[in-house]
């Protein structure tokens, strides 16, 4: 039982701390109603305590656990008890699901950045193998790794390699020519190389215009054109100065 302030000594009672020294048989009616009233006090304040999250208080009780007072305080330190471990096993869960989280979140971040490489394979020129499917996810992300990579490396060319993707559909046409206009509004020029026939004549029947964005055989021949206009720019600069 927690302590509590002893009654007036004008009253003549005694505190409860000073009752529980007292045998059982020994105690007055008034006495004995005196402490159970300050176990019940005691309950109610811990009570309150564990509502706004305190777990940390435990009764004290004279009275044995056959006695109804001495059973509710059992049970309410049992209850703060389980309490107190179900809150460090929920703490402990938590910890886990957001390392597991973290763990997930770099994992996704590494498959991407494979899934997407970005190689310079000459100075200010970049090459992006895609191989596979292109869905709107994985057409997103490599728009946004490959534009970053242009403002990065102050890129003026970028080629984007189809030689690993053997069908296209419109949306994935469509895709393309949205990455072109972006890397564009960036002053770079866009490329693409290694086109199979059979999407070629995908691309003819489905009556799509592949406006702004140059074709070229395979990759080699998109780097020669790249290194040309690049020689060429810097032929005009220099005779420019």
């Amino acid at each position: 039982m927690k302590e509590t302030d002893p009654p007036p000594s004008g009253n003549g009672s005694s505190s409860p701390t000073e009752m529980t020294q007292v045998p059982v048989s020994e105690r007055t009616g008034v006495q004995i109603q005196a402490e159970l009233q300050a176990s019940v006090n005691d309950v109610l304040r811990t009570l309150e305590d564990v509502g706004r999250g305190d777990l940390s208080g435990h009764l004290k009780s004279s009275f044995p656990e056959t006695h109804p007072v001495g059973a509710l305080v059992a049970s309410v330190n049992a209850m703060i008890e389980d309490l107190a471990g179900a809150r460090t096993k929920s703490s402990q869960q938590i910890a886990e699901l957001s390392e597991r989280i973290e763990t997930i979140e770099r994992q996704r971040e590494a498959i991407r950045n494979l899934s997407v490489p970005i190689i310079e394979i000459w100075a200010r020129v970049l090459c992006v193998p895609v191989v596979g499917t292109l869905d709107t996810m994985r057409a997103n992300d490599v728009t946004t790794t490959l534009l970053s990579a242009v403002v990065q490396k102050k890129a003026r060319y970028a080629i984007i390699d189809v030689t690993g993707i053997e069908v296209m559909d419109t949306q994935s046409v469509d895709y393309f020519l949205r990455m072109a206009r972006s890397i564009g509004l960036l002053g770079a020029e866009c490329a693409l190389s290694g086109m199979h026939p059979n999407i070629a004549l995908t691309i003819v029947q489905m009556g799509i215009e592949l406006e702004g964005l140059r074709c070229y055989r395979n990759m080699r021949d998109a780097l020669k054109h790249c290194v040309a206009r690049e020689r060429e720019r810097l032929t005009r600069s220099a005779v420019g100065t």
